[in-house]
């Protein structure tokens, strides 16, 4: 992508300008983001997907007796009348299930892959939403079919409503107001509050992005060094020859604290250990999704290959990572899988010139159906 070029999808401005003037700093709204938009998927398909096992889905009513949530699958019969006012529901990570939903995402690829989450679409009647609320995370909200109005404002009462499923609001104040046609687009950057209500039936799609938390990239650091700590430095035991005889049996002994700042010390030696844990953890595919690997029965790469769109493929100075698995790389390899990395494909010539290890990788991945061959795959 060229982030130097003015995009329709940003209101004329570069993504350089964008990240620079807005990301993170304040909303954004672009009238006709994308022209003639014509949503790829449709109500009655939505409401097919929210019935699978294996998809997230949601069930939001506002009545007389409150709001009320209710956790997917959510089958057709499930759902309130299609009539019926103020409901919503919503189907999270639709990208990982819709190729043309997923290429939609590739079009906010000028954020760093690490970053971007998951494609969510919200359907609403009339009336429909899900209360004042604010995200922790950065979120392109894309009207995709009807109208939606909504209410943005720079919260500074963040406390929320007591004994309500959802988090909503207490006093939620408004600064901005605006009705979205669709192919309009609204950038919130995080904790920037709104409250989205459809005015008729609408279908919003949300482009969210990930913020990893200090103590969840922590433990999932931390439990990989352990792993790695008890595979690389062995069996060693403390010891103690000139431990004199103590008056003060539960003091934890000064060598021994040691002996343990030590074996933390070992652990981090390694300078490329925890960038291959960060790595392998940003890349590790969510919960709900597995891959059919006897799909690829017999892989090869004559006509190139495409990453599957469940596949999480990066890359650093020294490794390629992809679901969840790291792979060393230097040299031409590099060059070409981390190519592989940001186009998501790569042609049958740049296949033939890797190295022997980096094509067995490739045929692994295959085997694994996280690649597929180019020509399976729509562009």
């Amino acid at each position: 992508m060229n982030i130097e070029q003015a995009l329709t999808l940003l209101g004329g401005l570069t993504p350089q300008q964008f990240m620079k003037r807005h990301w993170q700093k304040k909303p954004l709204l672009v009238r006709n983001a994308i022209p003639g938009f014509v949503p790829c998927l449709n109500r009655t398909e939505l409401v097919a997907l929210a019935g699978q096992e294996g998809v997230e889905s949601r069930l939001i009513v506002d009545s007389a007796k409150g709001w009320r949530m209710k956790h997917g699958p959510l089958a057709k019969r499930s759902l309130p009348p299609f009539s019926q006012k103020k409901w919503t529901f919503l189907v999270q990570g639709v990208d990982l299930h819709h190729d043309g939903v997923h290429a939609l995402m590739q079009q906010f690829r000028f954020v760093p892959d690490a970053r971007l989450d998951d494609l969510m679409i919200s359907f609403a009647t009339d009336g429909g939403g899900v209360g004042p609320h604010f995200d922790s995370y950065d979120v392109f909200l894309l009207q995709a079919h009807g109208q939606r109005r909504w209410r943005i404002g720079r919260q500074k009462d963040l406390s929320l409503q007591p004994g309500v499923p959802l988090k909503i609001l207490q006093n939620f104040e408004a600064e901005e107001e605006f009705v979205l046609n669709p192919g309009d687009m609204l950038y919130l950057p995080p904790k920037y509050a709104h409250d989205g209500i459809a005015e008729g039936e609408c279908m919003t799609w949300s482009i969210g992005f990930r913020v990893p938390q200090q103590g969840e990239l922590a433990r999932e650091l931390l439990l990989g060094l352990a792993d790695e700590a008890f595979d690389g430095l062995g069996e060693a035991l403390y010891r103690d020859p000139n431990q004199p005889a103590v008056t003060s049996p539960a003091a934890i002994p000064a060598a021994l604290v040691g002996f343990a700042h030590q074996v933390v010390e070992k652990a981090l030696k390694n300078p490329d250990l925890l960038n291959s844990l960060l790595g392998e953890y940003l890349t590790e595919p969510k919960s709900n999704v597995w891959f059919d690997g006897s799909a690829a029965l017999a892989p090869d790469l004559a006509s190139g290959v495409r990453l599957d769109r469940r596949t999480k493929m990066m890359y650093d100075d020294r490794h390629i990572f992809i679901n969840g698995e790291s792979f060393r790389a230097g040299g031409k390899d590099a060059r070409i899988l981390r190519l592989l990395a940001d186009k998501r494909a790569l042609d049958a010539a740049s296949c033939a010139i890797l190295s022997d290890p980096a094509k067995e990788a490739l045929l692994d991945w295959m085997a694994a159906d996280w690649l597929k061959p180019r020509e399976d795959i729509p562009v």
